[in-house]
């Protein structure tokens, strides 16, 4: 039987069954705590530099269906899990996932004790790694020894361009709309989300410039989410100060409110072993409420680097660890959040997140804008209503 092994920097081996493509990756190593929604992770363009670990045991039982992407693709380095399954059965399943990754060129290990690895990475924090396909005579010591030191010498995000990589491939319509939307790496339920409310989103790739964005007369801005380090985008920061000081609604979401959080001049950090899942409770300061979250994000906003005289003030706390998850403006229309209120893999809680931001953008209110549930939603570039 072929092996594969993932090697981390700490030196641990992991030796399972190959699936998916041929190839051996190098990259970070993160887990996601999600039971379904595997087909919305491996698509999220936040993943892009990452492999993920998937903590549920069995991954892969409904397939793969045309309502699942949340990109053109799967951006993921490598899919890891304890059992793939074999047949998958699902009435819009149009694919078994093996072979969606395999077609996109993502490797994927199963086989491996799943929970020993994120234990560990629960314990020491994300780690590089790397994935590799070894030969039919399985991994000599030596060949074990040459991967811990590849491992060693992975790299993180935080050395990686990734959201140029990303921005701005989803097939939508550009050339006009009512909320512009800076895409860093936009998952296609945000542009849903807006278009199920019938409003059109145009979209701007993540280097557009204030000038160009406002000169459309948008009604509201929204910051996307997207992969890697908010560090690695000053340009995007010095765009959105200006963006922000135009009296403009804006919203960011994930990426967009780190790069809010920074260009209100606080800074950001990493957390020891990110957020992944869509089991993440979060508390409103102001109304006490507290909803289930959807979350993908490695960085925060450090709560004590916001200055006073920015304006700004956090909204919302993570209530497993206390960190950042929302800010606010006092004065001007601007409020942004860590986790995903388009909910899709997970919880529905936040999808109200977009009635708000639509209200402040048309000074109608939030009522205007709600869907009731189970309202379907459009492709992105299509709209399923006219809004009066």
């Amino acid at each position: 039987m072929i092996e594969a092994a993932l090697a981390l920097e700490d030196g641990s081996v992991f030796v399972g069954e190959p699936f998916g493509a041929d190839t051996d990756v190098a990259a970070e190593v993160v887990f996601n705590t999600g039971i379904t929604g595997y087909q919305e992770v491996v698509t999220d363009p936040s993943y892009r530099g990452q492999m993920v670990v998937m903590t549920h045991p069995q991954i892969g039982n409904y397939g793969v269906a045309d309502s699942g992407d949340e990109s053109v693709r799967p951006w993921v380095s490598a899919l890891i899990v304890r059992e793939l399954a074999d047949h998958p059965h699902h009435w819009e399943a149009r694919a078994r996932l093996e072979d969606f990754l395999r077609n996109f060129q993502v490797p994927g290990l199963q086989g491996i004790d799943t929970r020993a690895l994120v234990r560990r990475l629960r314990e020491s924090g994300t780690q590089r790694g790397v994935l590799r396909r070894g030969g039919s005579a399985g991994f000599a010591p030596s060949d074990l020894h040459e991967l811990r030191e590849a491992a060693r010498a992975a790299p993180s995000v935080s050395q990686l361009d990734l959201v140029t990589g990303v921005s701005a491939v989803l097939p939508v319509v550009t050339s006009e709309g009512e909320i512009a939307v800076v895409d860093c790496g936009a998952k296609w339920n945000i542009l849903r989300s807006l278009e199920r409310r019938g409003v059109r989103p145009r979209v701007y790739p993540w280097n557009a410039s204030a000038s160009e964005i406002l000169s459309s007369q948008p009604r509201g801005i929204l910051i996307s989410n997207g992969p890697g380090d908010p560090a690695k985008l000053p340009t995007v920061v010095d765009e959105l100060r200006t963006l922000v000081s135009s009296g403009t609604p804006v919203l960011g979401i994930c990426l967009g409110h780190q790069l809010l959080g920074l260009a209100a001049g606080a800074t950001t950090n990493r957390l020891p072993y990110g957020h992944h899942g869509g089991n993440h409770p979060v508390r409103d300061l102001a109304s006490g409420r507290v909803t289930i979250t959807t979350q993908n994000h490695e960085f925060q906003v450090v709560a004590d680097t916001i200055p006073e005289s920015s304006g700004f003030e956090v909204s919302q706390i993570n209530l497993n660890d206390n960190s950042v998850e929302g800010l606010r403006h006092r004065e001007l229309p601007v409020f942004s959040v860590q986790y995903h209120p388009e909910g899709c893999p997970g919880p529905q809680d936040s999808q109200p997140l977009f009635d708000e931001f639509l209200g402040l953008s048309f000074r109608v209110p939030r009522s205007e804008f709600r869907v009731e549930p189970g309202t379907p939603n459009p492709e992105p570039g299509t709209r399923n209503a006219e809004r009066p």
